[in-house]
């Protein structure tokens, strides 16, 4: 076309897996383009993991992941694993440690994770281009033409990249799907994951004085369960245990809680009835919980009175209600605080092999945009490269 200038790959989308495929091509000898629509490349690396970046788990397998179609993500997850990152990330210098057992964080800033992708983008030859809008995408003779706020550019091969619609004010949108459906791609359902619930008002108001009390617990929902921390908040629950839950909650699910999940506490509470007879139930819970959480949930629950007053019938209710606490969340935060989307575009219309969309030669999707969400932990940002890694070689 008339004054536009020629690319064999561009790559929208300057995130993870953007910057991956964009600096795998650009080695192959491509001549690629990555342009990104704000004006900072990397703002979901750099506000990851408390600002350290949780760049991947030592431990991903398929497993980690929930999708439509559990066996799509196994091929690139093969192809590109944790310690093929692991070896980049030391090739670079950047120092790291294991935080809870697999998950790998930097020492220092995430910075150093969006400078060792922006260096390789550098060395490989990859030009970046931030603030540029894309405004269509049109399939052309041999590949595909774009209109944007930065002139018109076509490409043999185009990648998708963009993300999900999880933390707008990081950037997200929903282009990639817009993309998708524009070439007759499904797309499944989608909702924010990965993500604190809301609680209803009545019970909101016993656990708000609370907000920033963790506790150790079991947390479980539709035959799925994690062991991890819970973090009471002024507009609900949050913590790894929630958001990991979060990705297999729906509205109108119950989640059940066990608060104390290493300890028998029927045999427990019997024990100490026997030993201490004259000590009140939320006394003896405190040794199990902070005096706070336990004073507060013995208030909620009615849990009064000195223990050796209790039946072996009451003990049971009171073991039954702080290993087995059911409650219906009102909702989620949403995507506003939301790390992953769950769902996206359908991965049965994505070769496994190569990302490009069995429709639309020459259009590949990678990342987040696809129906392929990580556990909590490093698991996300390991498909980011994954799939990035792998689109890379094909382009």
């Amino acid at each position: 076309m008339k004054n536009s200038v020629q690319y064999d790959v561009v790559v929208i989308g300057g995130g993870a897996s953007g910057l991956m495929c964009a600096a795998t091509a650009a080695y192959r000898g491509r001549r690629v383009l990555l342009l990104e629509h704000t004006r900072k490349i990397g703002r979901k690396i750099l506000m990851s993991g408390g600002g350290r970046c949780n760049f991947t788990h030592l431990h991903n397998t398929a497993a980690n992941f929930l999708s439509d179609n559990p066996h799509f993500c196994k091929s690139a997850l093969s192809r590109f694993s944790a310690s093929d990152f692991v070896e980049l990330v030391d090739r670079h210098g950047i120092e790291y440690h294991e935080k809870t057992p697999g998950q790998l964080f930097c020492n220092e800033s995430s910075k150093e994770i969006l400078q060792l992708l922006l260096t390789e983008c550098e060395w490989s030859g990859a030009e970046l281009m931030t603030e540029t809008s894309v405004f269509a995408v049109e399939q052309g003779p041999s590949g595909y033409h774009l209109r944007t706020s930065r002139g018109q550019f076509d490409t043999e091969s185009l990648v998708i990249a963009t993300g999900g619609l999880s933390i707008p004010n990081g950037g997200a949108t929903g282009f990639a799907y817009e993309v998708a459906e524009q070439f007759g791609l499904g797309v499944t359902p989608r909702q924010a994951a990965l993500v604190p619930f809301t609680l209803q008002p009545d019970l909101l108001e016993h656990l708000k004085p609370l907000s920033g009390v963790s506790q150790p617990v079991s947390v479980s929902c539709n035959g799925m369960q994690f062991n991890e921390n819970l973090l009471l908040t002024h507009r609900g629950m949050s913590g790894p245990a929630i958001l990991q839950i979060s990705s297999y909650w729906s509205p109108g699910d119950e989640i059940e809680i066990d608060l104390v999940p290493s300890v028998d506490l029927e045999a427990w509470l019997k024990e100490q009835r026997q030993q201490r007879p004259k000590a009140e139930i939320r006394t003896l819970m405190s040794q199990h919980m902070t005096k706070r959480l336990a004073h507060t949930l013995c208030e909620l629950w009615q849990f009064g009175g000195e223990i050796g007053q209790c039946s072996n019938a009451r003990l049971q209710v009171i073991a039954e209600q702080f290993k087995h606490w059911r409650l219906k969340p009102s909702g989620t935060e949403g995507y506003r605080t939301a790390e992953v989307t769950l769902g996206g575009i359908d991965t049965n219309e994505i070769s496994q092999k190569t990302f490009e969309a069995k429709k639309a030669p020459g259009l590949y999707f990678i990342g987040e945009c696809l129906d392929v969400t990580g556990h909590l932990g490093g698991h996300n940002f390991q498909w980011a490269w994954a799939s990035g890694f792998c689109a890379g070689q094909f382009v």
